[in-house]
């Protein structure tokens, strides 16, 4: 079901991310209630239960995307996008922590309990989500008018509104957009083959009983908590007179997976060494949290408007490398379980981490596309009469360059000529000028279309 996760992305930039996201929420975790009894049912009823489970995944990362592009200022997308996805991490840990105990000791027959309890969970959490959640801060109804004014200064009062065509030629044959993809397939093989065979790894090769390999294998996940400190640093970097954001983004890249390819490497030569080898897989697993700012935030920098359909795509690619994974270890490891099949494992892994760390160097980017659907223009305005003004704008278009004229009423103007930072919509020539947004020849300002 992957595949839905890029018509999810255009559902989800089109129409907001709240029910998307909320109501797959919902319908999922009515769906782990109800696995227990499809399983008992039949083996058919179990297995489509697991792909409407799928089905309703793939529409999460785009949706949150769509809604992070309308509430996060764009001097902070690292830290808040860093911190929402801790969430996942700290998902994680607790599902294998109280997975491993359920299956164990829980109620009703032991692993049943499993889907219970995150069921039940899951159903609390949808109604608390559809109380609170809104699409973005120009459709709350409860937000200050000074907070929905803040909104409106750092992101844009057109932004939070607006709904631009789909450039699908010019995202399908993005360079930029593409390199994210490789990337996000690394990161998820090398995440993925941890979350799916570090536990076989641990019972199998360093002797951990079932129970105590759910906590040592939640023990690497409690590395990704860093990726809210790692998400901060990179927006300091970002700051103004220090580094672009595509060198952050590609230092990030570059560091985290290197690092975390030779780590993985050396997993396999650890002996029996219970600690050295949980300690190798916690380091590598903080080494991929460096990418954490890279893979999931770099969507927001290429074209804040499609974030919800690069998501798509990209976590789409990343999907297959999770998919893909599973089968490639267990055929490694299907003769024997031993640790000369996992050094295999984790050879391949840290290759893909290398290739997916050089592509994104070489052909990734931080900078915001010319197709991203808002444009950041300078306009010429010079005085021709006491209350007419004429605007010359040139502008890159997706069909490319061209030039327009309009008049606007303005009144005060007191220079012959002066300069005004215009946002404008690039399928949207906009022609007239409140008379109040130009009445300083002094200073720069934002003019807004009427």
């Amino acid at each position: 079901m992957s595949v839905l996760q890029l018509p999810a992305g255009w559902l989800a930039d089109r129409y907001g991310g709240k029910r998307l996201f909320g109501g797959c929420i919902f319908i999922a975790s009515v769906i782990s209630l109800l696995t227990p009894l499809g399983a008992r049912a039949h083996i058919g009823v179990f297995l489509l239960l697991r792909g409407l489970l799928g089905f309703c995944e793939g529409f999460l990362y785009p949706a949150v995307h769509a809604l992070i592009a309308r509430w996060s200022a764009p001097k902070y997308h690292s830290t808040v996008v860093t911190f929402i996805f801790t969430g996942t991490a700290l998902g994680t840990v607790v599902g294998m922590l109280l997975s491993g105990v359920l299956c164990d000791y829980g109620f009703a027959g032991g692993w049943p309990s499993v889907f219970y309890v995150f069921g039940m969970v899951g159903c609390v959490w949808s109604a608390a989500w559809f109380l609170l959640c809104y699409d973005s801060p120009a459709t709350h109804p409860r937000i200050s008018t000074t907070e929905r004014e803040y909104w409106e200064r750092v992101i844009g009062a057109t932004e939070l509104v607006a709904r631009p065509p789909t450039p699908w030629r010019n995202i399908l044959t993005s360079l930029p957009v593409w390199s994210l993809a490789i990337a996000f397939f690394a990161h998820n093989w090398g995440v993925d083959m941890l979350v799916t065979w570090a536990p076989v790894f641990m019972r199998d090769v360093l002797g951990f009983n079932m129970t105590n390999s759910g906590v040592f294998t939640a023990v690497p996940f409690l590395a990704k908590f860093f990726i809210v400190p790692l998400g901060c640093f990179a927006d300091w970097l970002r700051s103004p007179d220090r580094l672009s954001t595509n060198v952050v983004r590609k230092i990030y890249c570059a560091t985290g997976f290197f690092l975390a390819a030779c780590l993985l490497s050396l997993v396999g030569y650890i002996g029996c060494n219970r600690t050295v080898a949980v300690s190798l897989m916690f380091l590598f697993m903080c080494c991929m949290s460096m990418t954490h700012p890279v893979v999931i935030v770099n969507q927001l920098d290429l074209a804040p408007l499609h974030a919800g359909k690069i998501m798509g795509l990209t976590k789409f690619v990343g999907t297959v490398a999770s998919m893909v994974v599973p089968y490639v270890a267990g055929v490694l490891t299907y003769y024997s379980s031993t640790r000369s099949e996992w050094q295999k494992v984790f050879f391949l892994a840290a290759g893909i981490q290398t290739v997916g760390a050089i592509v994104f160097v070489v052909f990734g980017s931080g900078h915001q596309q010319s197709w991203a659907g808002l444009t950041d223009e300078t306009i010429n305005v010079q005085r021709q009469s006491d209350d007419t003004v004429h605007v010359d704008v040139t502008s890159a278009r997706q069909s490319g360059k061209w030039t327009g004229t309009a008049s606007a009423a303005a009144q005060g103007c007191q220079m012959p000529c002066y300069l005004i930072s215009v946002r404008r919509q690039p399928w949207h020539l906009q022609t007239d000028i409140k008379p109040d947004m130009v009445s300083d020849p002094m200073v720069s300002d934002e003019c807004t279309a009427l």
